[in-house]
């Protein structure tokens, strides 16, 4: 096992993501017979990892945002006990990976800048944060689609959480994408370059809102794959598709209202692919920010809580931020970022 010196400490941070269009069609099997397309962009919103040398011989895991902490000796059978769950995964995958099955005495810390299920990609984010903090560490030799997908491969299939894909390649690849998703786990991403004045008009008039109820996105997940399997919910899915096509298509020529106008029909397509997607607190939200001028929104994520994002007039924002608040979301603007997966050695 290759390895930086066990003196030293490993920082990573990887950005949260909104999606923008096309959220559900990176699902298997959707995506493995049709094809999906999602476009997405990282916000100033980051999950963080960190490992550094234990001085005990026993290897821990600590998650502060989530006031948990526990440790074990650098035993893969250990790891079984574990209930900080992404930590073990991504420890497990590497070490049998990448270090002939042998664990180290390190400490692994995490947090993320927004609470869990809040529908920004926190959970891939955090697995993306860690194997890039291992890959420094470890000095791997991993492109950025090798981070992606081992990233994936620890979250979906080893440690069976329910979910897409697009959040691990937001993560890891930063900035804006339209990310397509083909069988036999085929992902090409393709960052979107467009006018300073664009991104500037996009982001003077995006409002995210915290609705103050973290979901589990699984159960909701779990019914949309169901569809897909039975063949109920292809049409909504096909419109998303479409949607994150065209989306796209406004995006780079700045046109906002038409951006506006496709967010709602993406959320109207998306309310049918499962129940629970919006509940009667996202609906006043909703109705609420309409009311004081957005032209556009809809949750970010699986949805049933977490964030709303919406498009304003840049002169009613203020007024949008002002009466989510007093309804009882907690809203704000928002920065967009333009890198991905970062780690360094302090």
């Amino acid at each position: 096992m290759a390895s930086n010196s066990l003196t030293s400490t490993i920082r990573a941070r990887v950005p949260l993501r909104l999606g923008l269009a096309g959220g559900g069609t990176d699902l298997s099997p959707y995506c493995d017979e049709f094809g999906g397309a999602v476009l997405n962009t990282t916000i100033d919103r980051y999950a963080y990892a960190f490992i550094e040398p234990s001085n005990d011989g026993r290897l821990h895991f600590v998650a502060p945002d989530l006031d948990r902490s526990e440790s074990f000796e650098p035993d893969l059978a250990a790891l079984d006990a574990a209930t900080l769950t992404l930590h073990a995964g991504v420890a497990r995958r590497i070490v049998r990976q990448f270090g002939d099955g042998r664990l180290m005495p390190w400490r692994i810390t995490s947090f993320v800048d927004a609470p869990a299920g809040s529908g920004l990609g926190s959970s891939s984010a955090l697995v993306v944060a860690m194997v890039e903090a291992f890959t420094t560490l470890l000095s791997l030799p991993l492109g950025q689609y090798d981070v992606a997908h081992i990233a994936f491969e620890i979250e979906r299939i080893e440690l069976g959480l329910a979910g897409g894909k697009q959040d691990q390649y937001a993560a890891t690849f930063g900035g804006t994408n339209f990310i397509e998703f083909m069988a036999g786990d085929r992902v090409i991403v393709n960052p979107l370059r467009f006018k300073a004045g664009v991104l500037n008009e996009l982001e003077t008039s995006m409002v995210i809102c915290f609705t103050g109820v973290s979901r589990k996105s699984e159960q909701i997940i779990s019914e949309q794959q169901r569809g897909m399997t039975a063949g109920g919910n292809y049409d909504s899915l096909h419109q998303l598709k479409a949607d994150a096509i065209e989306m796209k298509e406004a995006l780079l020529r700045g046109e906002i209202p038409r951006m506006s106008a496709i967010l709602n029909r993406s959320w109207i397509a998306k309310k049918r692919t499962a129940s629970g997607i919006s509940t009667e607190l996202i609906e006043r939200l909703h109705d609420v920010a309409f009311e004081q001028g957005a032209t556009g929104g809809k949750v970010s994520g699986a949805g049933g809580g977490g964030f709303m994002m919406f498009l304003v007039p840049p002169t009613r924002r203020t007024n949008v931020i002002r009466a989510l608040n007093a309804a009882g979301g907690t809203a704000s603007g928002v920065h967009l970022t333009h890198e991905g997966a970062e780690s360094w050695v302090v």
